[in-house]
């Protein structure tokens, strides 16, 4: 199984950069045991000029390209649910388990996604009702899915 992080903007070098490049090294080193063959991150810009809904609609088409047409599609949007650990990593080995062939996670830019991005998920995530940089989601996103992996595995990483 793939992943697929697909993401309005581009991560400028600092910290946010470190974390996620850590926890994506993580990932894809942890990943054949559990059934993830591959971890990428994809990034997408609309083009300038655009602004609103014109700039949120173009921004959602990119993240939807991003992922093949049969991935399974997690949005993170502030009206999705808030999961647990375990839950997400339930989800993750379910939608494995049943065959899927690419998990595609999609945030979106300062604006959002739109309708069509909601439309489409399999599962709307929200990290809480606090609003988050897009920069740190990301980083927040890769350390969920790697303990999510580090559940999966029985590793003694997540302590709960």
């Amino acid at each position: 199984m793939r992943l697929i992080l697909a993401a309005v903007g581009r991560l400028k070098s600092g910290p946010e950069a470190d974390l996620v490049e850590d926890y994506a090294g993580r990932i894809r080193a942890a990943g054949r045991p559990i059934g993830v063959s591959d971890f990428s991150i994809v990034e997408v810009e609309a083009p300038r000029g655009l602004d609103g809904a014109a700039r949120q609609a173009k921004e959602s088409a990119l993240l939807l390209g991003a992922a093949a047409d049969k991935a399974r599609k997690i949005v993170l949007d502030e009206r999705g649910r808030s999961l647990s650990s375990e839950e997400f990593a339930r989800t993750l080995a379910d939608w494995r388990d049943n065959g899927a062939g690419e998990i595609a996670f999609l945030i979106g830019g300062a604006d959002g996604h739109d309708r069509t991005v909601r439309e489409s998920a399999d599962l709307l995530v929200s990290f809480g009702r606090a609003t988050w940089p897009h920069m740190l989601v990301r980083a927040m996103l890769c350390e969920q899915v790697y303990r999510a992996m580090m559940i999966l595995s029985g590793h003694p990483y997540h302590r709960a």
